[in-house]
């Protein structure tokens, strides 16, 4: 069995490489230059190296290998989009006939143009569904009760500004908003809400959008995360469960419980 694999930074790639490995797979993977992790070369196939924007590569690379079915995973820094990118004829006309430019727009989109070109991108968890964020509280701290407002108005606040597709993570404190996602990311977005908080304590709320297509581009969250809470004194974290990704989930757990920090997975139904 054959399958491709649209790789940008982090484990995420590399954890998907491995798992398809034991299930037979063969991994004919694509890379980006400044994004991709070079240790994947050990766990595929063939690595192809290609810059953003070269979408007609890409396809060249998966028909040559006859891929028909694909996976996108892994991080794109935003900031590179705007400096390290290479577009073809394809991607030029691809952009040209995009309506929305916002994130999961352009995903949905290029998958659709993908499944046109004959390859069908599916789910990132498809193999790997225990990466999947569990509900309920995962720590031995529970949230008090202000922590416990402050989850219901930021995942609500958290929600609207899911639609507008301008973040997936939000900080609050006393039902302040400190920080909200941007381009810069999940950790620099913990490090302002610390700052401006003072570290005495935040809520980190980092939730998928509400048109999230489950295919990619899930929030995702690790062992990195929790050092970033702890370092920028935030002590309560809040993932959608079944619908946001926790790596090293065991792991993260020991280091919170180490830290007296909340991890909870939590869903619309959880909120009143």
């Amino acid at each position: 069995m054959k399958i491709g694999l649209i790789a940008g930074g982090g484990q995420f790639p590399v954890l998907f490489s491995k798992k398809a490995r034991e299930k037979g797979y063969t991994i004919f993977a694509v890379g980006f230059n400044a994004e991709t992790d070079s240790c994947l070369l050990d766990h595929v196939e063939e690595l192809k190296w290609l810059y953003l924007g070269q979408i007609s590569k890409l396809i060249k690379y998966f028909r040559h290998h006859h891929i028909t079915e694909a996976v996108m995973l892994g991080s794109i820094r935003k900031s590179n989009i705007f400096k390290d990118i290479r577009p073809d004829f394809k991607a030029l006309s691809f952009i040209a006939q995009t309506v929305r430019t916002h994130d999961d727009s352009v995903l949905t989109a290029f998958a659709d143009l993908l499944f046109k070109e004959g390859i069908k991108i599916l789910p990132s968890t498809f193999l790997l569904p225990e990466l999947l964020s569990p509900k309920g509280c995962w720590t031995k701290r529970k949230p008090d009760k202000a922590e416990g407002k402050d989850i219901v108005q930021g995942w609500k606040i958290a929600k609207q500004i899911g639609k507008l597709d301008i973040g997936q993570c939000i900080v609050i404190s006393n039902g302040t908003v400190l920080a909200v996602e941007a381009i810069d990311g999940t950790d620099e977005t913990i490090k302002r809400g610390g700052r401006l908080s003072h570290q005495k304590g935040a809520v980190v709320i980092k939730l998928s959008k509400p048109s999230q297509d489950l295919r990619f581009d899930l929030p995702s969250s690790g062992c990195r995360t929790i050092e970033q809470m702890h370092e920028s004194g935030a002590r309560v974290l809040v993932l959608e469960a079944e619908k946001s990704i926790a790596f090293d989930r065991e792991d993260m757990i020991r280091l919170a419980n180490r830290y007296h920090m909340t991890i909870l997975g939590v869903t619309d139904d959880d909120i009143t």
